[in-house]
């Protein structure tokens, strides 16, 4: 699945081909996704300019002068520029033309991605009215997560995959900043102290900041609105390396299942 940094560094990579660009034709090939396509979306956005693209977790929001388009990408979802004239992939679903020539397809093999319509503000959409804040904004910081988590007995892990608590961080980026705080994914939330919490926000922060300038990670069909694939993939600690040596002290990464997901770490260098 697309997580924060892939849908960020998504994005940056459409905002310059479209924004600022009215909308002259919308095609849906295929209104089944998660929800239904909005039946009146190819009325709704004709004739309309981009005015912006934003990012609220996981959810790309389309600014216009009528309303906000918000799109989620599933879990094998993705965005691509193209020019008028190139070739339909099987799984282009969605498809709006601009005055500029481009194209944004939305191409989704699963179909779990999701497209959302509505005159209010985005943040408003009852998907994003309760999400926490921005793991990379200033509001996200180590008094709200310590306040956050007393008497939690979640795991710590789950506790920060929760989208109330804090937007947008995945299970591929959950485990990798556990590792670098050194901290065990199964302690209790309401059991880690202080301290432990401001290294685990500088974490969160250092490991998504990575992701993104190494151009995101290439998980099922991920790849960038370009077409070329991210790479940080090649820069995991822990995340789908069972039984592989820690980078840090040579012990066997480790496997289990936490809240239904396979989370990743070494058991020597993350403590309980």
């Amino acid at each position: 699945m697309p997580e924060l940094p892939e849908v960020e560094i998504t994005r940056r990579g459409i905002e310059p081909h479209i924004s600022g660009q009215q909308i002259i034709r919308v095609l849906v090939r295929n209104q089944q996704l998660r929800w239904p396509v909005p039946v009146a979306l190819e009325k709704t956005l004709t004739g309309v300019t981009i005015e912006s693209i934003g990012r609220r977790a996981k959810y790309l929001l389309f600014q216009t002068s009528k309303g906000t388009m918000i799109v989620h990408l599933g879990m094998s979802g993705s965005l691509h520029i193209a020019e008028a004239g190139d070739k339909i992939s099987k799984h282009d679903h969605v498809e709006l033309e601009f005055t500029n020539s481009r194209l944004l397809r939305l191409n989704d093999p699963r179909r779990f991605g999701s497209i959302h319509w509505t005159t209010s503000p985005g943040e408003r959409h009852r998907l994003l009215r309760s999400v926490g804040p921005e793991p990379l904004s200033d509001t996200f910081c180590t008094d709200y997560l310590y306040r956050k988590s007393r008497n939690r007995k979640v795991a710590i892990k789950n506790f920060i995959m929760n989208s109330h608590i804090v937007a947008g961080i995945g299970n591929v980026y959950a485990c990798e900043s556990l590792f670098v705080a050194g901290i065990h994914p199964s302690r209790g939330a309401g059991h880690v102290s202080k301290p432990r919490y401001d290294r685990l926000l500088a974490a969160i922060k250092q490991v998504l900041q990575s992701a993104i300038k190494a151009g995101g990670s290439t998980l099922n069909d991920f790849v960038k609105p370009d077409g070329r694939p991210g790479y940080f993939q090649h820069h995991f600690s822990v995340y789908g390396k069972t039984g592989q040596s820690c980078g840090r002290c040579g012990s066997p990464i480790k496997q289990i299942a936490l809240g239904q997901r396979s989370t990743f770490y070494c058991g020597k260098c993350q403590r309980f």
